[in-house]
């Protein structure tokens, strides 16, 4: 599907000119009280977000990073301006685990970080990508064997887990010259006690039905909700949207991602958790809105919902 298909010059000017004003709530006044997470592995099925759309997701014993951008800046300039709300990580990339898979779902600097890949590669025994992606991976130093590369509605098994490579509605590129020269996606993620879904960065689309109707239902979706601006409503959902797709694609509990940890929009940084706690209020549907760092067990009775943010 076609996508920002409205952005010429003036609509571009405009965003600029939206961005250099000034806003007192576009980031936090000071830096976000962070949890200590847990991050072994065991036989539960664990979620511990860690701002933006970096998440550790344990299932069966095994440990796989989503999206694990734990950079200062979601930029390549990373010196340059203001950086993640929190300051650092709620943990040391020392005290890891063994990553049985990273598993990315673009190639955007806000979900692949030139920094953190080289910080956590030796750590990770596979890497499970989108079309196009390796080529960054192996630039960095990633030995080709430990990556592998998928096609929308590819389904797979790795150490035990299915895995699909479903699509997304968004786009690629890290530069001025190479936009959509590598896929985008979410994943579906399945194993013996639970069923996942990420949906990576996603405008709105019957896609999430069709995915539902596929591979659903699901335990937990970590749903992009944040970055969003009526101008690119067609690569980002707005909070509202964020609650229908993860009733479309027929989940149990919502954790809303993509929010938390950089200002990519100009939005108040506190709008995405608090439309979709209302949203979901208002559909009934079962949300947790963990610190970050907080370790969420899928199947608890209780979860956080704690309005940490104000």
């Amino acid at each position: 599907m076609p996508t920002m298909k409205d952005m010429g010059l003036k609509a571009t000017l405009g965003i600029l000119r939206d961005f250099v004003k000034s806003s007192p709530d576009r980031r936090p006044t000071k830096s976000l009280t962070m949890d200590k997470p847990f991050l072994q592995k065991d036989s539960q099925t664990k979620v511990t977000w860690f701002g933006h759309s970096a998440s550790l997701l344990t299932i069966d014993g095994k440990a796989l990073l989503l999206d694990p951008m734990f950079g200062r800046a979601a930029s390549p300039f990373p010196w340059f301006g203001k950086g993640r709300y929190s300051g650092g990580l709620p943990f040391e990339i020392e005290q890891l685990p063994v990553i049985d898979a990273v598993v990315l779902s673009h190639d955007h600097y806000d979900h692949l970080d030139y920094g953190t890949i080289l910080k956590i590669k030796h750590k990770v025994n596979r890497f499970l990508v989108p079309l196009g992606v390796a080529g960054h991976l192996e630039r960095w130093g990633v030995p080709p064997e430990k990556i592998a590369e998928y096609d929308w509605w590819d389904e797979f098994t790795y150490e035990g887990l299915k895995f699909a490579c479903t699509p997304a509605i968004h786009f690629s590129g890290r530069s001025m010259t190479d936009r959509g020269a590598t896929l985008w996606c979410s994943w579906v993620i399945k194993g013996i006690q639970s069923s996942v879904f990420f949906s990576g960065d996603s405008g709105y689309s019957p896609h999430f039905k069709a995915i539902g109707q596929k591979y659903g239902p699901f335990d937990v979706t970590l749903m992009e909700c944040g970055q969003y601006d009526e101008r690119w409503a067609d690569i980002h959902m707005q909070p509202e949207e964020t609650v229908q797709a993860h009733m479309d694609v027929k989940g149990k509990l919502l954790i809303p991602i993509h929010w938390g940890a950089f200002t990519l929009a100009l939005h108040d940084w506190f709008d995405p958790v608090e439309r979709a706690a209302k949203a979901a209020s208002r559909h009934q549907v079962r949300i947790t809105t963990p610190k970050i760092g907080q370790t969420v067990s899928v199947h608890a009775p209780n979860l956080p919902t704690a309005v940490w943010w104000k």
